[in-house]
């Protein structure tokens, strides 16, 4: 090393060092966290507290299950102890990171006795800022095996699609495993599966949370786990929103569901709420005039159509329901077609809307 300049080599021999001593590194930088068996959990790698994130303090010096790995389940970031002790202390210039290694490998190293948390993270996990990070991490769509799923339920995406993302590894924990139960399985795979993620947004656009579907590698399918779909975040109000807001808009629960309708009605803002009771309680944007409600077949989806009537008619705002011939518009979408949904979009829309958001007509009625 030159002139403060570090070498890869040099970084890879601070790594080593640190994982010699992955528990005091752990202790000093993560303390908020705690030793279970062969591992130290924390909330995340900047020191939150929680049990998302878990560091192994034993095994090789490099290569799968070394000492100092990490991984958080909640946001599928991964890395060593030169990345704790980055994202902990919040520096920036690896510089700054060796340096502060070096201090500490230079120092005694602490009694096992938990310490006083040294900060606290502005970072929780489960937090609109661990959404923010989430979908920061996940890729465009296209070409991916989210866009596959997604052509199986007869869905095509455009590129103007920007609050669905795909994540490769998105870590899923079954609620009913302890936290060691996790640790301990085999790096298989069975605890990250692709997942399709998508944004929910405020009315200004602002991520508040996330939502993710876990799926099956191949594409065709939802992942097989207990429960596929998981949000995290602030979601009350908010939606996973497609088109820019204007004065007609149309809100449903299930991200499937509107982006069914929209097949057929491409150019109509819509906002998926991702539950009926969320559905009731969506925030309307100024100036909405005109309010379509994309209900689903079952009593719930009725109760909130009832909700969001009166909350919508209190303010002024029209509201018009749009019902599913079947279960909801997908099971429209994929059981009756894209030209059976058309009509029945058409049948139950304002004359006006039409026109300006465009319906198909049915195949028959084009071959008059």
């Amino acid at each position: 090393m030159a002139g403060g300049f570090v070498m890869p080599r040099d970084a890879a021999e601070l790594s080593r060092r640190l994982a010699r001593d992955a528990e005091a590194v752990c202790r000093h930088y993560l303390s908020n966290g705690r030793r279970q068996g062969r591992y130290w959990t924390v909330g995340d790698v900047r020191n939150a507290p929680g049990r998302s994130m878990f560091v192994r303090l034993c095994g090789p010096e490099s290569g799968p299950g070394a000492a100092g790995h990490w991984t958080d389940a909640a946001s599928a970031e991964h890395g060593d102890l030169l990345d704790v002790i980055r994202e902990s202390c919040g520096l920036i210039d690896f510089r700054d990171v060796a340096a502060e290694a070096r201090r500490f490998l230079s120092l005694p190293r602490p009694e096992p006795a938990p310490q006083t948390p040294r900060r606290a993270s502005p970072v929780p996990a489960g937090s609109p800022d661990s959404a923010r990070r989430l979908f920061a991490l996940s890729k465009p769509i296209a070409g991916t095996i989210a866009g596959s799923y997604l052509l199986k339920r007869g869905i095509s995406m455009t590129s103007d699609v920007t609050a669905l993302r795909f994540h490769p590894r998105c870590w899923y924990r079954p609620e009913t495993d302890t936290l060691l139960r996790v640790l301990s399985r085999p790096k298989d795979g069975r605890n990250a599966w692709p997942a399709l993620i998508a944004a929910v947004t405020d009315l200004n656009s602002t991520v508040t949370g996330v939502h993710r579907t876990w799926l099956d590698p191949s594409g065709r399918a939802k992942a097989p786990v207990a429960k596929p779909r998981r949000a995290m975040g602030h979601l009350l109000g908010h939606a996973v929103r497609f088109g820019p807001p204007c004065d007609v808009m149309a809100a449903g629960e299930g991200i499937e569901t509107v982006l069914s309708l929209r097949q057929v009605m491409p150019a109509l803002p819509l906002a998926a709420a991702l539950s009926a009771a969320h559905l009731a309680a969506i925030q309307f944007p100024p100036g909405l005039r005109r309010l379509y409600i994309v209900r689903d077949n079952d009593p719930a989806g009725r109760r909130a159509e009832e909700v969001l009537t009166k909350r919508a008619q209190t303010e002024g705002i029209e509201v018009l329901t749009l019902a599913p011939v079947l279960g909801d518009f997908n099971d429209d979408l994929r059981q009756l077609g894209t030209d059976a949904l058309a009509a029945s979009v058409q049948a139950q829309s304002a004359p006006e809307d039409v026109t300006r958001f465009w319906v198909p007509p049915p195949r028959d009625a084009r071959m008059r």
